[in-house]
């Protein structure tokens, strides 16, 4: 469910969204459909109160994904929680939530944001809690780049980081805290009970530097300011590594070519330019390079 303004790049059946639209109704939305988000092999729909997801077709929608929506909902004032257990749309998982208000991009929360990852992660972990669901997105996003300069030097990157994460496999020594996976300001909305967590699908336990890591690397690459930067960290608190940069380094280095790699394949499926910032995110992978 995403949480910024509306995402759409059209190229999704009308057949997906009604059949959506009808599994909102069932939860009780009500009204015409309206498509918040169509990119990535992603369709969300929200339908009156109601928002209903489409996950990507390689995406887990089994056993795991069940135990993650469970996590979810023993997470009161931390993250959203769904309404049901998820469905199946031709054999693609779809899950049903509540809406609640996005992340307004003028007036982005860090300090909030830092507060509520640090109650995720001091929070009790489910004994049947999966282990995180994201360590081999980098591996599938890389490499499903199209040649091209750009293309080049985020492999070049790519390559230079260990073997366990160009693998996707499990890290050799992983944290022991519960993790939301794949957090960034579009994974946050706003509820009458205050700011939640949203698309918990990689929701499990791991370490919390990896949940730290996405603007960790937007700001090392110049695209995150240093008050943003600083007032995360704020609201975060202790951080549980005694070098929080040397907890963040593999991490911020992956997360930076996972952006800029999510980067060029958009522009490159909007037929446009990088813009400035998406530069930026390419130059940090020259970077990571030459380091």
């Amino acid at each position: 469910m995403p949480t910024s303004a509306t995402e759409r790049t059209g190229h999704t059946d009308p057949m997906d969204i009604a059949r959506l639209a009808a599994l909102g109704r069932d939860a009780g939305g009500t009204g015409e459909p309206d498509v918040l988000y169509d990119r990535h092999g992603v369709l969300v729909v929200r339908v009156g109160a109601v928002v209903v997801k489409l996950h990507q077709a390689d995406r887990e929608a089994g056993p795991a994904l069940a135990r993650r929506l469970d996590a979810a909902r023993a997470l009161p004032g931390i993250a959203l929680a769904p309404l049901g257990p998820p469905h199946r749309l031709d054999g693609r998982a779809v899950t049903v939530w509540p809406y609640a208000e996005p992340v307004r991009p003028e007036a982005p929360p860090w300090t909030e944001a830092g507060r509520l990852l640090a109650a995720l992660h001091r929070s009790p972990v489910p004994p049947d809690a999966p282990p995180w669901g994201r360590p081999g997105r980098v591996a599938r996003v890389v490499g499903r780049l199209a040649p091209g300069t750009e293309t080049d030097v985020i492999r070049r990157a790519f390559a230079a980081l260990p073997a366990w994460i160009r693998d996707g496999t499990a890290p050799p020594d992983d944290g022991k805290v519960l993790i939301h996976g794949d957090w960034h300001l579009g994974q946050m909305v706003r509820a009458e009970t205050g700011w939640l967590l949203i698309d918990v699908e990689d929701l499990g336990v791991g370490d919390p530097a990896w949940d730290l890591a996405r603007p960790a690397a937007l700001y090392a690459a110049g695209v995150l300011g240093t008050d943003a930067w600083t007032a995360f960290l704020d609201g975060y608190g202790p951080s549980p590594h005694t070098d929080l940069w040397a907890a963040l380094d593999e991490p911020a280095r992956a997360l930076a070519i996972q952006i800029a790699a999510t980067c060029v394949q958009s522009a490159r499926e909007e037929d446009r330019d990088l813009d400035d910032a998406e530069t930026a995110m390419v130059d940090a992978c020259a970077r990571i390079i030459r380091a």
